[in-house]
């Protein structure tokens, strides 16, 4: 099955380079080589074992190698507004980011946010010092097919020292006539000192077989902060697999949600390593999911240097024949002394055919430190139920407030108040089976 991706590289090379940067192919035979030893992972490999990726992977995509124009003007036609929100909108299409308009919001001197392909060119230096480094090819035969086929995606960049007060948002839009396969690119760099809100928001455009691997990579530097807020709103024919890789330094601060709304199948990875001393980190996420679907998160919080403090909570509410899977490793490395961790999974299986697998796990080398962790699968609260029917609501209308405020645990940790808000209309649509489009776009009608 891997051949079909290594026939590709074989005879596209040379297009896969023309149409992409330096500092991105300097990575990319390498990456093939690992992705040839590796393969897509099989459910033997201990972090894949929840999720078939090889069948995920398996049908034959078209890649648009070529780089052919995509007919769609995404600020005409799509708006995803959060009310109240100041942001500053930026799509990626497919896996370009969309350069033909931007923002008319000045952001502060020196931050770029921009084509990672184009801002290779322009910055080669300050790209190949970070590109490449916290996701390793060697190691995941995932991210070794992303290096592989990558020709561009997103760059974020925040100079030493800078605040970016005004929330940047990207939409990431799956748009194709044809079954599409799109291999995206993330590059987060936040230099010492700095902050920036960043709210990323997938949606598919049309009614097509989409295949989407994803690799973030975001360094954060000393007393830097990064909020990140992930929100997929896909539909069922869409398979969305990311890995996000984060390395924090002494100080800094990251608090990273991802919710899942509407998906087909849905693997994300994140390995977090705390690398200096004082660094805090807060991983929450959500996943509401019926019918077929399938939300698998894959979670490892490395504690390299003393006196951090990790905090994780996940939970998924389960319907009709939906598969959900969690697993969560905290890792104390020697030395880690004064750490600090807590996390828990906590999920709902409305129907007897809903599945839930769920591994939280620690494993700890120092003596000196306060962890915990634990998980719970279960059904919705009989008595609660019977509670709300004696005052004459709905067996339906109950179902939803005891689910609803189950999810509102993870909701309420967010940050930004109006997206806050925001995300309480779009789950409260979604426990009601309505379409969660965004209102005024004119894409996903």
């Amino acid at each position: 099955m891997e051949n079909q991706y290594t026939e590709l590289y074989d005879q596209r090379r040379d297009m896969i380079r023309e149409h992409s940067a330096d500092v991105m192919n300097a990575v990319r035979d390498e990456a093939y080589e690992n992705f040839k030893r590796l393969g897509i992972p099989s459910k033997k490999v201990e972090r894949y074992k929840y999720t078939d990726m090889q069948r995920l992977f398996e049908p034959n995509y078209g890649l648009n190698l070529n780089r052919l124009n995509i007919p769609v003007n995404p600020y005409d036609a799509f708006h995803c507004d959060v009310p109240n929100l100041s942001t500053s909108l930026y799509f990626v299409v497919n896996d370009s980011f969309f350069s033909k308009a931007t923002p008319k919001a000045q952001l502060p001197e020196g931050v770029v946010i921009g084509s990672l392909r184009e801002e290779a060119q322009r910055q080669p230096q300050l790209v190949a010092k970070y590109y490449a480094q916290l996701a390793k090819t060697a190691d995941d035969g995932i991210t070794a097919l992303n290096t592989m086929l990558a020709q561009d995606g997103l760059l974020v960049y925040v100079p030493k020292g800078v605040a970016v007060e005004r929330t940047i948002q990207v939409i990431n839009i799956l748009r194709s006539d044809v079954d599409l396969m799109v291999n995206r690119r993330v590059l987060i760099i936040v230099e010492e000192g700095s902050e920036i809100k960043l709210l990323f928001c997938d949606h598919a455009a049309d009614d097509r077989h989409f295949l989407a691997t994803q690799v973030i990579e975001a360094h954060v530097g000393h007393n830097a902060s990064l909020d990140l807020y992930c929100l997929e709103e896909t539909h069922e024919k869409s398979v969305r697999v990311s890995n996000l890789y984060i390395n924090q330094d002494a100080d800094s601060r990251v608090n990273h949600n991802v919710i899942t709304l509407h998906n087909g199948v849905t693997r994300n990875r994140t390995d977090l390593t705390l690398s200096g001393e004082g660094a805090e980190c807060v991983l929450n996420g959500c996943a509401i999911a019926d019918k077929t679907q399938v939300v698998d998160n894959n979670t490892l919080i490395d504690h390299k240097a003393p006196y951090c403090d990790s905090k994780e909570l996940y939970k998924y509410v389960l319907d009709g024949k939906a598969t959900g899977a969690f697993a969560g490793r905290v890792l104390v490395r020697h030395g880690a002394q004064k750490t600090t961790s807590e996390e828990r999974n906590q999920n709902i299986c409305a129907t007897r055919e809903s599945r839930m697998f769920t591994q939280p796990m620690l494993e700890i080398y120092a003596d000196d430190v306060k962890c915990s962790h634990g998980s719970t699968v279960g059904q919705l609260n009989d008595a609660a139920m019977f509670y709300m029917r004696q005052r004459g609501i709905s067996e339906q209308e109950a179902k939803l407030l005891l689910e609803f405020a189950f999810i509102n645990e993870v909701i309420d940790t967010i940050k930004l108040e109006p997206l806050r808000d925001r995300l309480h209309h779009l789950v409260e649509k979604r426990f009601r089976g309505e379409l969660s489009k965004c209102e005024g776009c004119k894409l996903c009608k």
